[in-house]
């Protein structure tokens, strides 16, 4: 096992990230003496890594395995219930845990369900995708989907743990791991420009999950987490931040029925941000440039269909970063200097839109 990084989430209920690699079969350290019965939450592909992973735990432990669907799928209410009718068959008590083992949906569930379960029960996340290390698994935000849109229904609840074994993103797809990128060019515009100044560098040895480049920007992006949720976890002011590019990237994974990666829908809305931005006088035309750069240069998409504004909107108005139906937007002051923008017009809303509109 290599060395291991790890990176304290201060607040309430402190934690740790540790970040390493085949880190991911020591997690029994992690669980509190008092554990007696765990469930592993985790979806398909990973099922013969989930079973390794009972095995690590199962000697003074029951250990249960909740195979879940895949992506956003998993993150259905009816899903939720199918946890909780197994940890209440295995009586549950309110001294075990839950582990998420997959990406961001994987982790988001697995959160959802700890939360609720007896109130709140211990949660260990082991994220998978590069998504889930730097975003997801990180933070104590947990949710699930409905018809009206994204992680409408949620509860914030830290986990005791995360674990980030980078060994694990070694089999996934050049498609997944650019995708993930999108939460960390965020980290990036919002708070941490050395992650952009590696990107610029080298794009393709910070892409190559085993690159030192690549683990440095992980570390950055977890950094950046970690600071402004341990300042806020419940994300009454700082966390906000968190949100930039989210407000339509939520809208249009909505639209595409979460058959879009979360990635690619991010990277649109941090240019329809970045456009915001702009034409809201705050932003420069080169730091507007420098966005399109970074994001082609990664391969993710920078426009959505001019037709779907009206319908985009409507959803932008159910989101739970509005209030009491007044749109709110992060945007930049500058590289690093984010802010709220609150109720923009309509008008100047469909104009950076019409920037982005293909």
């Amino acid at each position: 096992m290599t060395e291991i990084t790890e990176i304290i989430v201060d607040g309430t209920t402190p934690y740790s990230v540790s970040i390493g690699r085949a880190n991911r079969l020591d997690v029994a350290a992690q669980l509190s003496g008092a554990v007696a019965k765990v469930l592993i939450v985790h979806p398909p592909t990973l099922a013969a890594a989930a079973e390794e992973l009972r095995a690590s735990l199962a000697d003074d432990r029951q250990v249960l395995l909740a195979e879940i669907p895949d992506a956003e799928a998993g993150k259905r209410v009816e899903v939720a219930a199918f946890c909780w009718q197994i940890m209440g068959q295995a009586d549950f008590t309110r001294s075990d845990a839950v582990i998420g083992f997959g990406g961001g949906a994987a982790t988001d569930l697995a959160g959802f369900v700890a939360a609720t379960w007896l109130r709140g029960v211990e949660l260990i996340q082991i994220p998978t995708t590069v998504l889930g290390m730097v975003d997801a698994a990180v933070g104590g935000k947990t949710g699930i989907n409905t018809a009206e849109g994204k992680n409408l229904v949620g509860a914030f609840h830290a986990p005791r743990a995360v674990v980030a074994d980078l060994d694990t993103l070694e089999p996934l797809p050049r498609n997944d791991v650019l995708a993930g990128f999108a939460e960390i060019v965020k980290c990036g515009f919002i708070a941490e420009p050395e992650i952009l100044d590696i990107i610029e560098k080298d794009v393709s040895a910070v892409t190559d999950t085993t690159s030192a480049a690549f683990r440095r920007v992980v570390e950055l992006s977890i950094s950046v987490k970690a600071r402004v949720v341990g300042e806020d976890f419940r994300e009454s002011g700082l966390r906000e931040i968190l949100n930039y590019g989210h407000t339509l990237g939520h809208a249009i994974e909505h639209t595409e029925r979460y058959q879009w990666r979360h990635g690619a829908a991010v990277s649109i809305g941090m240019m329809f941000a970045a456009e915001l931005s702009r034409l809201a006088g705050r932003l420069s035309e080169s730091a507007v440039d420098r966005h399109r750069s970074i994001l082609s240069s990664l391969e993710l998409p920078l426009e959505y269909p001019i037709g779907r504004w009206k319908t985009l909107l409507a959803t932008m108005q159910r989101d739970k970063k509005a209030r009491a139906g007044m749109l709110r937007f992060i945007v930049l002051d500058d590289i690093a200097r984010p802010t709220v923008l609150r109720a923009p017009d309509q008008s100047l809303l469909f104009s950076a839109y019409q920037e982005i509109g293909s």
